[in-house]
């Protein structure tokens, strides 16, 4: 018998890797509309961080989509991210 793979999933913010189910996505559309993605099943670029404060911080801080989507994200999407965590903690 094999054993099921448990798909991993590297932080973009403490670049560890983790079981993908533990980690949040954020998920940039078709339209370029970018956001957090709590059924991990919408369509489009997906980006995995941690469920971690400390991750969510560093995310705004450092501007960590911008890299990772390579395109400016404005302020407002980092901002509305961290209060959509925060709030549904």
């Amino acid at each position: 018998m094999s054993e099921k793979r448990i798909p991993l999933r590297m932080c973009i913010a403490c670049r560890e890797l983790k079981e993908k189910r533990s980690m949040l996505r954020v998920v940039k559309d078709g339209e370029g509309k970018i956001f957090l993605d709590f059924s991990s099943k919408a369509a489009g670029r997906g980006a995995y961080i941690c469920d971690n404060p400390e991750c969510i911080r560093k995310l705004g801080k450092y501007r960590l989509l911008n890299k990772v989507f390579s395109c400016a994200v404005d302020a407002e999407i980092y901002t509305a991210i961290e209060e959509e965590y925060f709030g549904s903690k």
